[in-house]
């Protein structure tokens, strides 16, 4: 990464979060940013994150080498078009959005496709603003990078360099191909999750005998059914074309599953599970079979030597047997950066008392 000033629109969890972990790993890159609240940027400032306070997007951006939009996606197209002005020769601009055809779109429209390249870094917290902003946020978190077809070599190389830089494993994509591939492992299953428990809600009788029953692999495949209801509708709304694509393609899976099972068709239906079994299986980190209850949780830990260890440690002391510990990749949701996983609910609560007793954020249980 080459000496530079760094904007920020936006300094919220995100935004926060890359801007520490910069501050972090180089401390001489100057950081000046925006938003509307002031005061969170004033705290910035007191945390040495924050050189200088922007009042608005306006002349002083000229300075900066590479600006981070970080606002809500429905308000970086209109903070595109207002910074253009102010963009210097050879400055980069970047989002850190969930999806990437509109902005890619507005980007076309306003000809900056040879300064923009787009970003999404796949993690997040159930918490939101500056306030809960890390230096580690990112660390082991795959970061995509979207080029546009007129970006040049050399800005990719730089934003990966800084995905490098904060901790990220940088991976870079079309952004058609992004998005397709966010909807099928991401947007879908929380559009899947929702409408399983609407339907299981719509379904019960008068002494909800379904919701008193509804643990072990039901909360697991629906855990995710507790996301924001204003963030989803948000990306539905901006990547709908491709949800629409994996939605029509489950629908169609679904019919051929009824089909199936009205004639009978044990074949059919032993192919669905055996076939589902295998592809599970085959990706790491994940549990075999069928969906089981899920006794696990998730840590919110630095990735340094010994971070591990000193919590293994701590568990073993107390005789707390672990099944499985690894680091998450995509964080996007609110998991810690290490799910541990435990053989039983027991194991698993006992784990959650020792760790919060040493000040550990959790969250996932």
């Amino acid at each position: 990464m080459k000496n530079h000033v760094i904007g920020f629109i936006g300094l919220g969890l995100i935004g926060g979060s890359i801007a520490r972990g910069i501050k972090r790993a180089r401390p001489d890159v100057k950081i000046l940013a925006y938003m509307r609240t002031h005061s969170k940027l004033e705290q910035a400032k007191r945390d040495g994150i924050v050189d200088g306070i922007l009042d608005g997007v306006g002349e002083a951006l000229r300075e900066c080498d590479i600006i981070f939009l970080c606002t809500p996606v429905e308000y970086n197209a209109r903070y595109l078009k207002d910074l253009k002005p102010y963009l210097k020769d050879g400055a980069i601009v970047t989002d850190v959005g969930s999806t990437k055809t509109n902005i890619h779109q507005a980007v076309k429209e306003l000809g900056m496709e040879d300064c923009f390249i787009g970003g999404h870094p796949m993690a997040g917290s159930e918490k939101t603003g500056y306030e809960n902003s890390t230096d580690h946020l990112l660390e082991n978190a795959y970061y995509i990078i979207t080029p546009t077809p007129l970006s040049r070599q050399e800005y990719v190389d730089e934003m990966v360099s800084i995905a490098n830089l904060i901790g990220s494993i940088p991976i870079v994509l079309d952004p058609s191909c992004h998005d397709r591939i966010v909807a099928a492992i991401s947007h879908l299953p929380h559009i899947i999750a929702s409408s399983l428990v609407n339907l299981v809600q719509n379904s019960d009788d008068s002494q909800e005998r379904m919701k008193r029953l509804a643990a072990g692999g039901f909360k697991d495949i629906t855990r995710i059914a507790s996301s924001s209801p204003k963030m989803w509708e948000q990306i539905c709304m901006t990547n709908t074309q491709p949800i629409c694509d994996m939605l029509q393609a489950y629908i169609d899976s679904l019919q051929k599953i009824l089909d199936g099972l009205y004639r009978k068709d044990s074949q059919a239906v032993y192919d669905l599970f055996d076939r589902s079994r295998s592809y599970r299986n085959s990706i790491p980190d994940s549990q075999k079979g069928s969906v089981p209850p899920d006794y696990s949780f998730t840590v919110d830990i630095v990735d340094e030597p010994g971070s591990i260890s000193t919590l293994s440690v701590i568990l073993s002391a107390r005789g707390i047997n672990i099944k499985n510990i690894g680091i998450n990749h995509n964080r996007e949701h609110g998991e810690g950066a290490l799910r541990i996983t435990f053989y039983e609910e027991a194991a698993m609560n006992e784990a959650w008392i020792q760790l919060k007793k040493y000040n550990y954020e959790l969250a996932g249980r």
